[in-house]
């Protein structure tokens, strides 16, 4: 994904000009949106990961539901 934003300096550029033709050209090439995607982008989960967070929610659903037969829990009703 190496992406080269190239300028060459003029025989009448100044330092200055160089810097606002670099910044152009990197904004025209689009590499920073780019890179922001991926810096942000969240990985897939793992089938290991799926199968461990699945095993975990259907033991606190038991656990919820014995704890609700024991009454040692309210139940509310949720309202929309």
């Amino acid at each position: 994904m190496a992406t080269n934003v190239e300028i060459e300096k003029g025989a009448k550029d100044n330092n200055l000009h160089l810097i606002k033709k670099f910044t152009r050209r990197v904004q025209e090439s689009g590499i920073i949106p780019r890179v922001k995607s991926l810096r942000y982008a969240e990985r897939n989960m793992s089938a290991y990961v799926k199968k461990t967070k699945r095993l975990k929610s259907i033991k606190n659903k038991e656990e919820r539901e014995e704890q609700i037969k024991l009454g040692k829990v309210t139940v509310y009703k949720r309202r929309r």
